[in-house]
């Protein structure tokens, strides 16, 4: 009887070893791979991102966005974009197309879209001035 429960307990000890190590032999692999290629998990996450906004919105086609995360949103507030903002909220950036979009992950909701002005500084200036003479 006292044979039985010894050859039971090494039995699970070398399978909890076994599948110890199988996990660290995956994991070391999988951080192998993310250090010769970090763009490729960015690269994954952005088109995750970009395919749960798809079900959500039209999105221009033909053009990858440029994604931002917000990390501050308190120092947003005075852009009206960003006024219902949270902390995690992504932006995804269409140059092409001049669109933005705010999403917020959490929620799975398009909290804003707005379009966007991209310029040299210059023109905003010039532009102020002249409305305020």
């Amino acid at each position: 009887m006292v044979l039985k429960k010894e050859k039971l307990l090494i039995a699970v000890f070398l399978s909890a070893f076994l599948i110890a190590g199988g996990m660290a032999v995956y994991f070391y692999l999988q951080l192998t791979r993310l250090q010769q290629n970090p763009q490729e998990l960015a690269s994954r996450e952005a088109q995750q991102v970009v395919e749960k906004v798809a079900r959500l919105i039209v999105l221009p086609e033909g053009e990858t966005p440029t994604i931002a995360t917000v990390t501050d949103p308190e120092r947003l507030r005075e852009q009206a974009f960003f006024a219902n903002a949270q902390k995690g909220d992504r932006v995804l950036i269409y140059t092409t197309a001049k669109k933005a979009i705010l999403y917020n992950p959490t929620a799975n909701k398009i909290v804003e879209v707005a379009p966007l002005n991209i310029g040299n500084g210059r023109e905003g200036v010039q532009q102020e001035a002249q409305e305020g003479e």
